[in-house]
């Protein structure tokens, strides 16, 4: 696998190496410098980078997902919780709505009681530190109010929007009111938004084919008072991603494009990874960075499950750890 990466025009390359006992000295650094040194998600099974064992406590950190329910849980909250376990944190979560889907695409949109969801808001913040939001699915505009007041009380740090509008079988996620919300209010109070390409085309207007493009999208994101933007580009010939903050600066970060038919949940996964990244406290950056190798992974170890396009392997690394692997060949074998 490779990614490469550029910053205001300079590039660079990251690309996965044999695997090799780390010295003492590379085991000492954080994740995110094992990633800049080469050592990348091949070698993530042997060093167990993810765990984040130099960041974490004993508590892991708490990171808040609120979105829709996908009975599949190829997507929303179930999917969510599957990404943030996967990355040594521990996922709380807020139902903004339930859905009648199946691979197959979605049937119907229920958004849940307002007041419902602002309870259990509340009652997840007095108990929990949170460390990081998710927004995913939000179904309405009333339901979108409701978090957007709840944001506005709690000061919570490292909100990562994932403004989802439609899904890929063509029915809509958000009403007209909820579009307006999420533009008036919900953009403001993210630290990071992160649409696809046709999302970003729906909030700007802006028609997307090239990276000029996506900048001219994540410009027109800043000034509805977006902090940061992540336009995905997986719509495009070649997966590239593109990072713009506001002062003018805009980081590349490109991929190979993975031809599998299992690609059900990926912004989701890509959102909710950079969620945890910055729960973690590495730099939004760095977050966008692992969150592209954790997707890009996990849509290669994606497998079908019924009869549309399957889910993306959330927990690919447990099927890939030594240890994990083992324990399900002596289960199988029926030896304790």
């Amino acid at each position: 696998m490779l990614i490469s990466f550029e910053c205001n025009g300079l590039r660079e390359q990251i690309r996965s190496v044999p695997r090799r006992r780390p010295s003492h000295k590379a085991r000492q650094r954080p994740p995110a410098v094992h990633w800049l040194f080469g050592h990348v998600e091949k070698r993530f099974c042997k060093t167990l980078a993810f765990r984040y064992i130099a960041h974490m406590p004993q508590t892991p950190p708490v990171v808040l997902t609120i979105a829709g329910f996908d009975p599949s849980s190829g997507a929303g909250i179930t999917a969510d919780v599957k990404t943030i376990a996967a990355h040594g944190c521990y996922g709380v979560a807020a139902i903004t709505a339930l859905t009648v889907q199946s691979t197959a695409g979605v049937q119907k949109v229920a958004p849940v009681k307002p007041d419902l969801l602002t309870e259990t808001l509340q009652e997840l913040v007095a108990d929990c530190q949170v460390s990081a939001v998710h927004i995913g699915m939000l179904g309405s505009g009333e339901i979108a109010n409701r978090v957007a007041d709840f944001l506005e009380k709690a000061k919570l740090h490292s909100v990562v929007l994932d403004p989802i509008l439609i899904s890929t079988s063509g029915t809509q996620l958000l009403d007209d009111g909820g579009i307006h919300v999420l533009r008036q209010r919900l953009v403001p109070l993210a630290a990071v938004i992160s649409p696809n390409i046709p999302e970003a085309t729906s909030l700007t207007g802006v028609k997307i084919s090239e990276v000029d493009d996506m900048r001219q999208a994540a410009s027109q994101l800043h000034e509805m008072g977006a902090r940061a933007v992540v336009i995905t580009g997986g719509h495009l010939e070649k997966a590239i991603d593109l990072l713009s903050l506001k002062e003018s600066y805009t980081q590349l970060f490109r991929s190979d494009k993975i031809d599998s038919p299992n690609t059900h949940g990926t912004g989701c996964a890509f959102s909710t990874a950079i969620a945890c990244q910055l729960a973690v406290e590495h730099s939004l950056s760095t977050a966008v960075l692992l969150a592209k190798a954790y997707v890009t992974s996990a849509i290669t170890s994606g497998y079908a499950i019924g009869k549309g396009p399957g889910p993306v392997n959330h927990m690919y690394r447990m099927k890939n750890h030594p240890r994990a692997a083992g324990l399900a060949k002596r289960l199988a074998s029926g030896k304790d």
